[in-house]
């Protein structure tokens, strides 16, 4: 096993789980996007450093499917990635990969953020900001208000939303672990679209934090000439 993989310990008080269960449909490619390279080094790649570039600091859980574990040991050796992280196989759902995350956390007191793994440029300020809040309400969900109007079909009519009361939701979306865990003890339901849903349906109030419309999720093949133009444009550390 490649010597960057770990088991978690009482070292860490941040947790981030990282839920990497794309397959590529969308993508138009047999790869799964999370593996598609992004300014020539996989996409997952990025978003696991960005964490590592936290001053939280944050234990990694890379939750993946099983299929692909080899595949990312090969490209753990390829790209000499060296950042420590522990593998876990997926569940059936993104519902199911988060619980086998958080079944590594045995740490109540810790704060545990959720992040899609395709979400390669979150910023580690945006990271930082969301264990901040959540340390201190509990919940912290980054999201950005809409840009656009916005309209909502009722009954086959459409009608008009308020777009300053509409958020865009992005992750991380960051949790005391004893909430998240109590919450997500919940059987499985087809209205939990992410973590902020299945922890808001347990009665816990979600707070929001700020996030940035540079924050986007790799879904479309048109995704990557974006994501790589804004990563262009990042100040170089």
């Amino acid at each position: 096993m490649a010597s960057n993989l770990q088991s978690l310990n009482s070292n860490h008080l941040n947790y981030v789980i990282i839920v990497a269960g794309g397959s590529g449909s969308r993508m138009q490619s047999n790869l799964p996007k999370q593996f598609l390279l992004l300014n020539g080094k996989p996409v997952l790649m990025h978003t696991i450093e960005a964490f590592e570039q936290s001053a939280f600091k944050p234990g990694i859980i890379l939750v993946l499917p099983e299929a692909y574990h080899t595949y990312w040991h090969q490209l753990i050796e390829e790209y000499s990635f060296t950042i420590p992280h522990q593998l876990v196989t997926g569940g059936e759902t993104r519902f199911h990969s988060v619980k086998k995350g958080l079944d590594l956390i045995t740490d109540t007191d810790a704060l545990v953020a959720v992040q899609d793994a395709v979400r390669p440029l979150v910023s580690p300020a945006i990271i930082d900001d969301a264990y901040r809040c959540a340390a201190e309400h509990g919940t912290a969900v980054v999201a950005v208000k809409s840009r656009d109007s916005i309209r909502q079909v009722r009954d086959g009519k459409s009608v008009s939303l308020i777009r300053d009361e509409i958020y865009l939701v992005q992750t991380p979306q960051t949790f005391k672990a004893s909430l998240l865990r109590k919450a997500y003890e919940q059987p499985f339901n087809s209205t939990f679209t992410d973590d902020a849903s299945v922890v808001e349906q347990y009665g816990a109030e979600i707070k929001l934090t700020e996030g940035d419309h540079s924050n986007i999720k790799i879904t479309f093949p048109e995704d990557i000439a974006i994501a790589e133009l804004l990563l262009n444009k990042k100040p170089q550390l």
